[in-house]
């Protein structure tokens, strides 16, 4: 138990958030001082210490990153918890990266930060900066569950610790795994995916471990592994709940001693390679039904990290939306669709059960099915949560919403209704005199009106009998 009460800094240019922090901390018994720049902070570091220091990462003139930096290179046992409300896998990593003791998304739990606060005095630890890693595929999300993700690859970043990532098809296991490998020492080495359900177990062998020639017909030449493509690298494997037992005992082999043999070798080949697994089994319940080693298992599931499906993040349906919108936009060469809000809200209340690999198909689908520059809730499709219309009644508003696009797009300023009423009205007559023979009084009773409406609109329209 402390004698004194802890001391804790924060620096956040929102008066909010430090009143906020001020009224937690004080009333968990913590003494407080609040700054509303970094360099207040940077000053009064000259002339004493906390033992905490809480920092936004977003401030005018100097950002809580290169405060970090600064109390990293001056104070390197001094914690430091970053709070921001941009909560993005590039700020999480750099935050870790740069030493940070936890990284906290805005909006938090008061009592979430006072038990960190405590925590992080109680540890005291520091680290050193390093440089990003190269560009990857994006990972994108606000949601909890993914701000975890965010900070399980954050803590991974200075480690080449085997991991296990499972979740459903479709919620990106790869780019966690591609995120695991390019914020790890191993960055500028190779990254090698291999789908292991997608390869016929017999040749999966081969694919994993290399042959030598004349190992079998048709291996004219000896031909390397992927474990060899990723000496000193990554190794992702997905679907890894589908290999045979065969494979399962040679990947223990790998993964516990480092060796292994081609197929048809006698020499045995070594490699330092980390060994990230994915798949959507449950893999306990296919280790309890022996379908799945156990050992293998424990070997793999050093670190295990969750993807959440879709419909457990749906906050962040619409930041997907408009991501891979523009993505699809520029393969194929053509603006940005937007989208109607009364669409949006039907995509977001969608289960996606495809996930985000689904959400993608879509927006490629949506960029080139919608007419004109918006996305209208008649464009999405039933099996997107769309209202299923019939053929002809699909048919005809989608030509009437590509003329109207049309017309937008010519810059026309005349009134669109001016032009367009009058033709509609005219379609629907003609087609109600014709199924009439032109009989008026039956022709009025299809189209809903009075005998004397239709008179005067086949007067206003100039429409022969």
């Amino acid at each position: 138990m402390q004698d004194t009460p802890l001391e804790v800094w924060v620096v956040d240019d929102d008066e909010a958030i430090r009143w906020v922090l001020e009224r937690a901390l004080k009333s968990a018994g913590m003494d407080f001082r609040g700054f509303a720049d970094a360099a207040s902070l940077r000053s009064a570091l000259d002339d004493g210490r906390p033992q905490v220091v809480i920092t936004d990462i977003r401030m005018p003139r100097e950002d809580g990153l290169s405060l970090l930096d600064h109390i990293q290179q001056a104070h390197p046992e001094l914690p430091v918890i970053v709070v921001t409300a941009h909560s993005d896998l590039d700020s999480t990593v750099a935050a870790y990266r740069g030493g940070a003791f936890e990284y906290l998304p805005k909006p938090f739990d008061i009592d979430e930060a006072v038990a960190l606060v405590q925590r992080a005095a109680r540890h005291g630890i520091g680290g050193d900066r390093s440089e990003d890693g190269p560009a990857y595929p994006r990972l994108i999300g606000h949601a909890p569950a993914m701000q975890e993700v965010f900070r399980a690859i954050g803590r991974l970043s200075n480690s080449s610790m085997t991991v296990l990532v499972t979740g459903e098809s479709g919620t990106g296991k790869e780019l966690v795994a591609r995120a695991l490998h390019e914020h790890s020492p191993r960055a500028p080495k190779p990254f090698i995916a291999l789908n292991t359900s997608a390869i016929p177990s017999e040749l999966l062998e081969s694919e994993l471990f290399g042959h030598e020639r004349g190992a079998f017909t048709g291996a004219d030449a000896a031909r390397p592994g992927r474990f060899e493509q990723a000496d000193g690298g990554t190794l992702f494997l997905d679907e890894i709940g589908d290999m045979s037992p065969a494979l399962q005992s040679r990947l223990l082999r790998v993964l516990a001693e480092g060796e292994f043999y081609r197929v048809g070798g006698q020499v045995p080949k070594r490699v330092d390679v980390r060994v990230i697994a994915a798949t959507h089994h449950d893999l306990p319940a296919r280790v309890a039904a022996e379908q799945f080693r156990e050992d293998l298992f424990h070997r793999l599931n050093v670190i295990h990290i969750e993807t959440p499906p879709l419909r457990a993040r749906r906050e962040d349906v619409s930041l997907l939306l408009d991501h891979y919108l523009e993505v699809a936009a520029a393969e194929m060469g053509v603006a940005p669709k937007r989208i109607t809000a009364e669409a949006r809200d039907l995509l977001i209340a969608f289960d996606w059960p495809g996930n985000v690999r689904q959400l993608v198909n879509a927006c490629r689908r949506l960029t080139v099915a919608a007419p004109g520059r918006q996305i209208q809730t008649g464009d999405i499709p039933a099996e997107l949560g769309g209202h299923a219309a019939e053929a002809g009644d699909m048919d005809w508003s989608r030509e009437l919403r590509r003329w109207a696009a049309a017309r937008l797009d010519a810059a026309d300023e005349s009134p669109l209704l001016d032009e367009a009423l009058p033709r509609f009205e005219r379609a629907l007559i003609e087609a109600a005199l014709e199924r009439s023979r032109g009989h008026r009084q039956q022709a009025a009773r299809l189209l809903g009106w009075g005998r004397n409406t239709l008179t005067r609109k086949i007067r206003e329209l100039g429409i022969g009998d």
